[in-house]
């Protein structure tokens, strides 16, 4: 046996016990690794988020706007109801203790794992200068077969929100794909990528799309005015700068990691050490620098700079917001991450209406596909929405019920879960 064979560490699998381990967390409470970004947001903090987006929705900016919308004042930009660690305060600070056992590390340990998709859902909205909520557990636990490799698991994890006045506001899902290192390949669609710059035409036509684009506003969008098949019109967004990813960290944060700056970061790297690496000066620096740094790009596979994936989740909410009118609510939506978007890159959000019905018997509701596509024609990130529009004959948007009509977390979050395990 050679020197490197000895020292490769045993590949990991996926056992029946520890899909068993892991279907026995579902449900159960566990503190998300950061405190909340914003435990209060205030009208600033909604309008800076929006922006984050590059959206100037008067409804999520303009406090006098919105007092004359149907609302009645300024709501929370749906992207930010619920988005991995920006709001909700914890509502159990620690795992219960009859479950510390079963929630102990990872029983799938050194099993590849990657983010492939999001789901959203949406039930109140916002308001600001209140208190947010949250619960995290897992929900969901699929036993898959995967073509490329012998076993996978889809773990599920999902987030909900709740206010200070006890409206269920959101959830969120994360999908994390886990499979055996020894037989999940890398595809090599990411070799072969040309960075071309732009042409004066081509810049000359994305800023034409963006002096196009506008939200629909206090114009109703009215269900029995919407046709199956209507194109949905496009956002542009891009060419992806540096300087764009810097602007949605300042409405965002920092995310799981706890980046901070200085001495708080020197606390944050004795806690995690494995995260920083050293820059060319030698200086350790963390890992969510491949968003801005080409060197710790490459040197993390990629062969440029690129975004965070929910960012493109963002856009697509943008999409379905300028489009349905702020007399519409936005139920769900759902993506998926099949590539990366590069700083350069263009992404166009596009969609196409695909269903026209009555949701829960009577709520005039439209069912839309979604997508992201870069100036290379590539689909990066599918997805699908569904929304909630005012009717000339059945009325204004009434708000959709929470699952199990849940009135508490632990009760939404075991609707949510129960709704994994009928689908499993």
């Amino acid at each position: 046996m050679s020197e490197k064979s000895k020292s490769r560490a045993p590949e990991a699998h996926i056992t029946d016990e520890a899909i068993e381990i892991l279907r026995q967390r579902i449900g159960v409470p566990k503190p998300l690794p950061q405190p909340p970004h914003y435990r209060c947001p205030n009208e600033d903090i909604f309008r800076n988020l929006s922006h984050s987006i590059g959206d100037d929705n008067p409804l999520y900016c303009d406090p006098d706007y919105a007092e004359s919308s149907r609302w009645s004042g300024l709501v929370m930009h749906p992207a930010f109801v619920g988005c991995d660690t920006l709001i909700g305060i914890d509502e159990v600070d620690a795992v219960p203790e009859d479950k510390v056992s079963i929630m102990r590390g990872d029983p799938l340990r050194g099993v590849h794992a990657f983010y492939s998709s999001g789901v959203r859902e949406w039930w109140r909205p916002l308001r600001p200068n209140r208190r947010v909520y949250r619960r995290n557990a897992v929900v969901g636990v699929l036993d898959k077969k995967s073509e490329f490799a012998k076993r996978a698991v889809h773990e599920w994890t999902g987030n909900v929100f709740c206010d200070d006045q006890g409206e269920m506001l959101s959830t969120q899902y994360r999908l994390m794909i886990r499979t055996e290192r020894d037989t999940a390949r890398k595809e090599r669609k990411y070799s072969d990528i040309e960075f071309k710059p732009y042409t004066s035409e081509q810049l000359d036509e994305i800023d034409a799309q963006y002096e196009r684009e506008a939200p629909r506003g206090a114009e109703p969008r009215w269900w029995e005015d919407v046709e199956e098949g209507q194109e949905l019109r496009p956002l542009v967004k891009g060419p992806l700068t540096v300087t764009d990813i810097v602007c949605w960290h300042v409405g965002v944060g920092m995310g799981y990691y706890g980046v901070k700056a200085l001495r708080l970061g020197y606390q944050n790297r004795k806690r995690i050490p494995p995260f920083y690496q050293p820059d060319p000066m030698n200086v350790p620096d963390q890992m969510m620098r491949v968003h801005w740094d080409e060197s710790y790009a490459k040197r993390a596979g990629a062969p440029a700079i690129y975004d965070y994936g929910r960012m493109r989740e963002c856009w697509l909410v943008h999409l379905c917001t300028d489009w349905m009118g702020d007399d519409a609510w936005l139920w769900k939506l759902e993506c998926e991450f099949r590539r990366f978007n590069y700083v350069g890159d263009t992404h166009w959000m596009r969609g196409r209406v695909t269903r026209k019905y009555l949701a829960e018997g009577d709520r005039p509701a439209v069912d839309l596909e979604v997508w992201g596509e870069n100036q290379r024609g590539e689909i990066t990130t599918p997805g699908s929405a569904s929304v909630l529009l005012p009717s000339r004959e059945h009325g204004p948007v009434r708000l959709p019920d929470p699952p199990g009509n849940a009135r508490d977390l632990q009760a939404l979050m075991d609707a949510i879960a129960q709704r994994f395990d009928e689908s499993s």
